[in-house]
């Protein structure tokens, strides 16, 4: 699908692309890059962590993060819990969840001022292409991992409001029902 990086907008639910399961691409092309490359404004932009192409409009397995080191979350521990700088996942999967699923507030560029907990287990691998074709496999923790999965969940056409526990679904049914309406 060939896109124009300049003409690519955040997705706001109810959008069809965002329930699509996206497809493999090929990592080391000039068009992934130049995409790669303007997801990464737009996540800088909206003050997210993450942003997976779906929310771009685009139905391709490729997501970006950049999960900041503080006091609490590090790049190289072991296993990290941070990113040193923004990464490029393409075709990523996961693998090898570790420990039973924590409950913690998420939010979505995608369901603006919608919030709520997400029960998902805290350390977790997953494998991805570079955008040079190389496969990386990295096992990561805490908000990393929260990111990874959250991302690939877009991917799948998977969000947030279909993991939340049932009381932030409670929450949150008004908010989410004005979006469907479109405002």
């Amino acid at each position: 699908m060939p896109s124009d990086p300049a003409s690519l907008s955040l997705q706001i639910y109810p959008k069809d692309v965002l329930r699509r399961k996206a497809a493999p691409i090929d990592p080391t092309s000039a068009e992934v890059r130049k995409v790669a490359e303007r997801m990464i404004d737009m996540m800088y932009d909206e003050e997210g962590i993450g942003l997976a192409a779906p929310q771009v409009g685009l139905p391709w397995r490729l997501f970006v993060a950049d999960v900041p080191e503080n006091d609490e979350r590090s790049a190289t521990g072991t296993p990290p819990s941070a990113t040193s700088d923004v990464v490029v996942y393409c075709n990523p999967v996961l693998s090898a969840p570790v420990g039973a699923p924590v409950a913690a507030e998420e939010g979505c560029l995608s369901l603006p001022d919608i919030r709520g907990d997400v029960l998902r287990p805290p350390t977790i691998t997953i494998t991805y292409q570079d955008l040079h074709g190389k496969t990386i496999t990295q096992t990561g923790t805490g908000l990393l991992a929260r990111c990874w999965q959250h991302e690939i969940d877009h991917l799948d056409g998977v969000l947030i409001i279909d993991k939340m526990t049932w009381a932030s679904r409670l929450r949150t049914k008004t908010l989410v029902r004005a979006l469907e309406r479109g405002g």
